[in-house]
């Protein structure tokens, strides 16, 4: 039967050629950055970078410079050029839920660097300074008499600046410490003892120089842990397994037991409630041991048939720690990453700033100060702002996942270890810069459409949380649940069209069909790796964790001063994790390239002349041992066929005779 052309198969040629692909959504990408540029530019021409880095009082005007009159806010148009530095009348006035200063806000030319107690202290500060500390219609020898001084002066005492405060931030922030009370409010209320706190933050600042060593040492574990845990996956799948099997039959073990001494507790002597309560139980502890007994059944059947795919895993890991000693500079991947998040981060966050305060200066009702509020299209810029976020972010991650795709590809195709590129992950992002960065994109937008409404969703369900109704919220749970499996699967996904990309140059969708057809076709294998795989990067994740924790105590124990352990070994543990996850999740994603590198050679490749596997001896061991194991079920197959054919031929010849 003929093929047509549509239906043509793959033709699988590694790194033989390489293209443009996705360009439509690369120059899409590249319009929507420059329109991310041009709310930039937007919010700095309108004065709010200015409004935001040299601060405004509250009657809109901008400390440091000449203002414009706002129609309606008598104390606005003052000419601040001499007054360059905000200060508060009462900055310990925070609305924490709102993220805002309540506090009146004025432009002066100098913040207090003494204590000020009384109003008569705030008016020789301002005849000596010429720096007004009260509201600009109240004149310096009217503070001690001014009938509205407690509103329009600031709050007394007056307690000194921050050093570096002025130059810094272009506010006066103060020096006490209470004002800053409040944001410790809920964890000093769950300690509910000061002396408690102040312990902890003493035993954080001593031992500041043991989490700052203890952070290394979980850095260098993980580097070590990913070359040598090709020799310790073995003894890891094996506790795996011994863990599965003896925590399934054990439970369901209990269960049983649980059960039978129920029954047996049910007599005529128990009260009628009592009685009730039993049965009830008895009949609960049935079906939780039915239900174990059936899981553990299949579970176990699952582990038997796929026990011989596991080796696979264990071979896969085995390669993947050699990747990572020919490739080192796959280690720094996750440097790279996150330095070029933050960097992103930060400016994003800066712009966000920005445009919070481009909107209209308009008076609020209550208070008679100045606000900027967004409205028409500012408010379309800050969704615009925010999609920019979650698609550039996941369009960084995306690069970080295809410049490993292509280094290990490289690695992989490549017969000859010894004529690879010198810098193959240096090769392999600049493939990327000049081949693939439409492919990137469109993975990543792919990614965002799901990632938008799932966050929408988690901010609704946030936001009514104890008004609506169970079924809502159910629904609402339910809803966020699927779409968090959606993005985690097209995630996976996403990941081998990038690596189907990698080798053949094809544009987005068709890898993504192409890896699709290959993942479909080794099902059982993908399962074992995904769920025996993840689990032993876990254990590593654990190990990790366990040796920085242990090795924390010990040092913590050496240095009898620090009183309280609990909060800098809390710190050390959970960067030790995410150091250990960042490097074990690109260990991940080399497992997972090798995956497909491995069935795309064993689907087009027999190790016949012209044919040859490309694959290393590990995995070149993993397939003779399993072409055995498959010839000699069909020898033994084809000897039991034959022992059936010839019973049946002398029953036929005794039928006869």
């Amino acid at each position: 039967m003929s093929t047509s052309p549509l239906q043509k198969p793959r033709e699988w040629k590694p790194l033989e050629q390489r293209k443009c692909t996705d360009i439509p959504w690369l120059l899409l990408f590249i319009l929507f950055n420059v329109g991310m540029l041009c709310i930039c530019g937007f919010a700095i021409a309108t004065g709010a970078a200015s409004r935001l880095i040299s601060g405004y009082d509250s009657y809109g005007n901008t400390c440091g410079q000449k203002n414009a009159k706002i129609p309606g806010i008598e104390l606005s148009g003052r000419d601040h050029t001499s007054r360059k530095y905000v200060f508060f009348l009462d900055p310990c006035n925070i609305d924490i839920l709102r993220r805002k200063m309540k506090s009146v806000a004025l432009c002066v030319s100098k913040c207090p660097d003494a204590e000020l107690k009384t109003y008569e202290d705030l008016t020789k500060f301002s005849t000596a300074n010429g720096s007004d500390l009260c509201s600009y219609d109240v004149q310096p020898n009217m503070y001690s008499s001014h009938p509205n001084r407690v509103t329009k002066c600031p709050t007394l005492p007056v307690h000194p600046r921050l050093p570096l405060s002025e130059e810094m931030f272009h506010r006066c922030i103060p020096v006490d410490i209470s004002c800053y009370a409040k944001f410790a409010e809920a964890f000093i209320t769950f300690v509910s003892d000061n002396s408690v706190v102040h312990r902890v933050i003493a035993g954080v600042m001593t031992s500041k120089d043991i989490i700052m060593g203890l952070c290394l040492l979980a850095l260098v574990l993980s580097l070590i842990l990913m070359v040598v845990i090709r020799y310790i996956s073995v003894v890891l799948v094996w506790i795996l397994t011994a863990v599965v099997v003896v925590g399934s039959i054990g439970g369901t073990g209990i269960l049983w037991w649980l059960y039978v001494d129920h029954s047996k507790s049910v007599n005529a002597s128990l009260t009628a409630l009592e009685l009730e309560v039993a049965k009830d139980n008895q009949k609960a502890l049935l079906i939780y041991a039915i239900a174990a007994t059936v899981f553990t059944v299949i579970l176990l059947l699952l582990m038997f048939f796929m026990r011989k795919r596991v080796a696979l895993t264990i071979a896969l890991f085995h390669v993947a720690g050699k990747v990572f000693t020919h490739l080192p500079l796959l280690a720094l991947q996750p440097f790279w990453t996150f330095l070029t998040l933050m960097l992103f981060w930060v400016y994003w966050i800066t712009v966000l700033l920005f445009l919070g305060s481009a909107g209209s200066p308009v008076q609020n009702n209550q208070t008679g100060l100045v606000e900027f509020k967004m409205d028409g299209p500012l408010q379309y810029m800050v969704w615009y702002h925010a999609v920019g976020l979650i698609w550039i972010s996941e369009f960084i991650l995306a690069c970080q996942q295809m410049t490993v795709a292509g280094a290990v590809v490289t690695y992989y195709f490549t017969r000859d270890k010894s004529q690879m590129p010198f810098t193959p992950i240096v090769s392999s992002v600049l493939r990327l810069m000049r081949y693939h960065l439409g492919t990137v994109v469109k993975g990543a937008f792919i990614i965002t459409l799901v990632e938008i409404p799932r966050l929408i969703l988690t901010y609704i369900h946030s936001q009514l949380k104890g008004k609506e109704n169970a079924c809502a919220r159910c629904m609402l749970k339910a809803c966020i649940c699927c779409l968090w499996c959606l993005e985690k699967c097209l995630t996976y996904l996403n990941m081998n069209a990038y690596t189907a990309t990698a080798i053949n140059s094809t544009n987005f969708c068709t890898s993504a069909r192409d890896a699709l057809f290959i993942l479909a076709e080794n099902a059982l294998r993908v399962a074992a790796i995904n769920s025996v795989g993840d689990f032993v990067l876990f254990l590593g994740k654990v190990l990790i964790v366990s040796c920085t924790a242990f090795a924390g105590v010990l040092a913590l124990n050496y240095q009898r001063e620090y009183t309280v352990w609990v909060l800098p070994l809390i710190i050390v543990c959970v960067f030790s994790f995410l150091v250990a996850h960042c490097f074990l999740s690109i260990f991940e994603i080399v497992v997972d390239v090798l995956f497909l590198c491995f069935a795309i050679d064993t689907k087009y490749n027999d190790g016949s002349p012209g044919r040859e596997y490309y694959m290393d001896k590990a995995l070149m061991e993993f397939v003779e041992n399993t072409r055995r194991a498959t010839e000699q079920y069909s020898k033994t197959e084809g000897e039991r066929q034959e022992m059936k054919a010839m019973v049946s031929l002398k029953e036929q010849l005794l039928y006869y005779f």
